[in-house]
């Protein structure tokens, strides 16, 4: 875990309301796992917004160097709008890399991926890294949907990762219309996979828990929740789980599923 300040390398608008800002960062992110996060402050010492998590959409790397980390986001508040504003060479401030990731054994070679909406940001870190580690993704697949076309996103990059892409949408302008996870259930009654990994809305991660359950397939879902510190200090980030509560920033983001009640 680091804390530095890190200059803005680009911030480039990539659709409605929806940036990619590019941030450099210490080398040793080259060891941050798929579904971690990190905690962005704005330098500016006059606002009173409080720092606010990210998660890691993918490293950027150059020459076999560590240039930095990229971030995803959809502006929805004051600490988004700002960032949204960000130039090349303003500062911020950040800490991480942050909480778990998800943790995919050699053994699971199909996994289903499945993203809703902005939680598209964690899942293309880890695509790309199962496309690096195993070259073939052939075996696997990617569910993506949204409420319309505008919040699909990153399709062209997944594309190159040559991994299998399904697309549903609320009101039928991109792919079919329906719930992602209906694309999901066909997916697993045609080819049960060893694996689901997934982040997006609360309702959907647990619709996906419990498509996982029915057809006793692992599932490891990334909890998208407000955090205040990151470091298990201000215990903002509560989830249920079946016996207890947990905290997305140290228990996870990225959660076994079977142990949260969603």
């Amino acid at each position: 875990m680091l804390q530095e300040k890190a200059k803005v390398l680009f911030n480039k608008k990539v659709g409605h309301s929806y940036f990619r800002i590019g941030l450099t960062c210490h080398n040793d992110y080259a060891k941050a796992k798929p579904g971690q996060f990190i905690m962005v402050r704005l330098s500016d010492q006059k606002t009173s917004i409080l720092p606010r998590p990210f998660s890691i959409h993918r490293l950027i790397v150059a020459n076999g160097r560590m240039r930095g980390i990229e971030l995803l986001f959809k502006v929805v508040g004051g600490c988004t709008e700002k960032l949204s504003k960000c130039r090349r060479g303003d500062s911020l401030d950040i800490l991480g890399p942050l909480g778990r990731g998800f943790i995919i054994p050699d053994k699971y070679q199909r996994i289903f991926i499945v993203s809703g909406g902005i939680g598209v940001a964690p899942l293309f870190f880890l695509t790309s890294s199962l496309r690096t580690k195993r070259a073939d993704l052939s075996t696997c697949e990617l569910f993506i949907g949204g409420r319309s076309k505008h919040d699909i996103l990153c399709i062209d990059d997944f594309s190159k990762l040559d991994i299998t892409i399904s697309t549903a949408t609320d009101d039928g302008s991109l792919g079919r219309k329906c719930l992602v996870t209906d694309l999901l259930e066909t997916g697993i009654k045609e080819n049960r996979p060893d694996l689901i990994c997934a982040c997006g809305p609360v309702a959907m991660l647990g619709a996906v828990a419990r498509i996982a359950k029915r057809y006793a397939v692992p599932c490891q879902v990334s909890i998208e929740t407000m955090m205040a510190c990151g470091i298990g200090a201000c215990l903002g980030c509560a989830v249920k789980g079946l016996d207890k509560y947990l905290h997305a920033c140290m228990d996870g983001p990225v959660f076994d599923a079977t142990v949260l009640k969603i």
